[in-house]
């Protein structure tokens, strides 16, 4: 490797000596596909949940299960491009989908072009400012960053011969997340919702929406965080809202910021006038202090990761250690920069850019490294986002940038890093994959790069389609980060927010945080509907059963995966459905507005795709 190997010892999959079949057509339209499939799935998911999941292990079965059974290819590495390139896709869309809907909340309706400009050079920015810390992260402390995210993903890929039955678990539960929108939201044969008001209890109320989408991601985030978003949940259509209904009951004119008396409100109008704000108070306290928490880190791992690029052009003598050209990635660095700063609907300006490469920069290093330690699904991209709008809206309105067009600079910025932790992020438990597997970074990274391209052109469509569709901020879209990142920005550039609610659910996020209990997954569930919460709670207490249930470890981590499979496959099937519907809608196309059959058929719908995880995951074998 370089002068002196790092990790004596240490053998990939696929010896640097040997050069099979890599980065080829067929895994550039295979990866494409999954990219574009899982990259509407996590923005889908991202806008209803909040939260997204990674497609890392899905597209490493599902490559597997196309390239080998029936394309009968065997190269490991083509596979690991293929899952490279999708991996890529799901985590643009996660940082497109948690700021970008902001202009469209502001009715300012960005053009294609602009947001697949503001994607792609998010993403291009955090491939190539992580690539010369490739070598300090990745090699040098290969025995101490665990990247589990992409450790577990290099397992996958080592168990090929297991992709084809795997992949099967994927599509069956595709087609069910599919099928079931299809019934739910454009044939109307059953209600994809329900509810039910408490008796003697004015305004208070439980639901759920019957999904499958919702009841796999609680089985993949488990019971504890499932269990904390309920608990958020709860308090807030159980507690708050009927707190508020009961007190400004007696108020006989509006209390802003509604426009109409609360005693002439039902349960949903208080979520939105009022709840709705107390919880993106918990959720930026949240964030925040999740930020604050991970400092110690943050600190050594920018320390760590600038040592890095020091060594970035050392030892590119081997196959498995070339990376892309330094001087390629000036290029591509500068030219981005340069078309923020001058394209006529983007215009950043100098200022701008300066915060854009100073916010971008330090989080590329710290993302990077950090979901070495806690892994991509902890990595805190939000809170970064949040803290690093803070300050550059606090800027920005120094120097006078302020309104309309400061705001728009100021989400813009904060897109483009968010966009480029998230991708930096991903790219490191990437390349940790390909480190462990024998892969050629350069043609990783390149994958990277076109992962990017290929999700920048589609994000922006699907982004407007649905926001005709269903509205970003509605109930049936909340869009909670978007949401959030608007409200930051707006109030300081503005000062015209509800701070009371705001600090409110600030007050609340705390209170969980002083139990000793992470809160940002608890204010996520009091900033959505009940309604959201509660199937993933379902989801969640599948898996504590089947994980209670199951003492052998290795018989537990079988069952795990094969639930991770079908749950993985129930939101991209559902996810993709739900485009597709707001296509037709975007298209003219008009669904009954009634359901042919009542709520108790919803429920069983759902108990029976809920049996239909739990017997699939508790199976004794793969074979069975």
């Amino acid at each position: 490797m370089s002068k002196q190997d790092p990790n004596p010892g240490f053998k990939p999959y696929v010896p640097a000596s040997q050069n099979p079949p890599e980065f080829t057509w067929v895994a550039m339209v295979t990866g494409a596909v999954l990219a574009i499939v899982f990259g509407a799935a996590n923005a889908y998911l991202g806008l209803i949940v909040g939260m997204t999941v990674s497609a890392s292990i899905p597209a490493a079965v599902i490559s597997m299960a196309v390239l080998r059974i029936i394309m009968k290819r065997t190269s490991i590495l083509e596979n690991n491009i293929v899952q490279t390139i999708t991996s890529t896709g799901e985590s643009l869309a996660a940082g497109v989908i948690f700021t970008l809907p902001a202009l469209f909340i502001w009715q300012l309706e960005p053009s294609l072009t602009t947001i697949a400009i503001i994607a792609l050079a998010g993403g291009i920015l955090g491939v190539v400012l992580m690539i010369p810390l490739r070598r300090a992260l990745i090699v040098n402390e290969h025995k101490t960053l665990p990247y589990p995210e992409g450790t577990a993903c290099a397992e996958v890929l080592h168990a090929g011969e297991e992709g084809g039955r795997g992949a099967k678990l994927v599509f069956k539960g595709l087609g069910i997340g599919a099928g079931f929108k299809l019934l739910t939201d454009a044939v109307k044969a059953f209600p994809s919702s329900v509810e039910w008001e408490i008796y003697k209890f004015k305004n208070a109320a439980v639901g759920m929406d019957t999904l499958p989408a919702l009841l796999g991601v609680g089985y993949i985030i488990g019971p504890r965080i499932a269990g904390i978003m309920f608990a958020g949940g709860v308090l807030g259509w159980l507690g708050i809202i009927p707190l508020i209904s009961y007190i400004g009951g007696f108020a006989t004119t509006p209390i802003y910021p509604a426009e109409v008396p609360i005693s002439e409100m039902d349960f949903h109008a208080i979520w939105d006038n009022y709840l709705r704000y107390i919880g993106a108070g918990a959720v930026a306290f949240g964030g925040i202090i999740g930020l604050l928490k991970t400092l110690p880190t943050i600190a050594s791992s920018f320390s760590g990761a600038i040592k890095g690029f020091s060594s970035a052009g050392d030892g590119q003598d081997l196959r498995t250690d070339r990376d892309m050209p330094i001087t390629l990635i000036a290029v591509l660095t500068v030219v981005f920069m340069g078309i923020l700063m001058f394209y006529p609907t983007i215009d950043l300006g100098f200022v701008g850019a300066i915060l854009l490469f100073i916010f971008g920069f330090f989080f590329v290093t710290v993302s990077s490294r950090i979901v070495g330690i806690v892994g991509s699904s902890s990595n805190p991209v939000s809170g970064m986002t949040i803290g690093a709008l803070i300050f550059i809206s606090l800027v920005l309105s120094a120097v006078g940038q302020t309104g309309q067009a400061g705001m728009v600079t100021a989400i813009i910025i904060g897109s483009v890093v968010c966009i480029a932790a998230a991708i930096a992020g991903d790219t490191s438990q990437d390349l940790k994959t390909g480190y462990i597997v024998g892969a050629t970074p350069k043609w990783q990274q390149i994958a990277q790069l076109y992962g990017v391209l290929i999700t920048s052109v589609v994000i922006g469509f699907i982004l407007i389609l649905l926001d005709n569709a269903y509205g970003f901020g509605s109930a049936e879209l909340p869009a909670p980060q978007a949401v959030l990142m608007s409200m930051v920005v707006e109030g300081i550039m503005s000062g015209d927010l509800p701070w009371n609610l705001i600090f409110i659910g600030a007050a609340a996020a705390a209170t969980v945080e002083l139990f000793g209990i992470g809160s940002l997954p608890f204010a996520v569930g009091l900033y959505l509907p009940i309604h959201l919460t509660s199937p993933i709670m379902v989801g969640g207490l599948i898996n504590a059963i089947i994980s209670r249930s199951t003492k052998d470890k290795d018989k537990l981590k079988e069952k795990n995966e094969r639930g991770i499979l079908l749950a993985s496959g129930y939101i991209a099937g559902e996810a993709l459905m739900g485009v597709i519907v707001a296509l037709a809608v975007t298209a003219g196309v008009v669904f009954p507005s009634e359901a042919f059959f009542g709520p108790l058929v919803s429920i069983i719908a759902f108990a029976l795709v809920a049996w239909y995880l739990f017997h699939t995951a508790n199976k004794k074998s793969l074979n069975k």
